[in-house]
């Protein structure tokens, strides 16, 4: 798939339940289509990484890699993402003004407990026919 460089990529760990319903919540609100989405265990996810020399073992938080290329992670991404999001969420923006290590904070509490309060997948997620222009590839990278 070819991808449209104005647009940013948001990388999700693809066997969580919590992630994978975030990937939803946001496609459902994201009327502009602004984002694809990668899984970070895919091969793309990796690769983009990779080539913003972002540690690879990064499957504990959201990664943003803006269309200017910078990457995000954790609170400082999700807040990004509600940022061109529709409705009312570009207003949580505001908390960007809280400083990080103290966004993130609540932002590892729930990624350290994610797989036990709302379960894991044994495999990626696939999406549905209806979903496939929103992601940038769906198999898993090789282990």
């Amino acid at each position: 798939m070819q991808r449209d460089p104005d647009k940013s990529v948001i990388l999700f760990d693809g066997v969580c339940n919590l992630c994978n319903n975030s990937v939803n919540f946001i496609m459902d609100r994201d009327p502009k289509f602004n984002f694809y989405f990668a899984s970070l265990q895919s091969e793309v996810g990796q690769e983009l990484l990779e080539e913003n020399d972002w540690n690879g073992q990064a499957l504990d938080s959201i990664i943003l890699v803006d269309s200017n290329g910078k990457v995000y992670h954790r609170s400082t991404a999700a807040l990004r993402i509600a940022r061109r999001m529709g409705g009312l969420w570009p207003v949580l923006y505001a908390f960007i003004i809280v400083p990080a290590f103290i966004r993130d904070i609540v932002y590892k509490w729930i990624a350290r407990n994610r797989y036990r309060w709302f379960g894991k997948r044994e495999t990626c997620r696939l999406p549905t026919p209806e979903e496939r222009e929103h992601f940038l590839e769906q198999a898993p990278a090789s282990s």
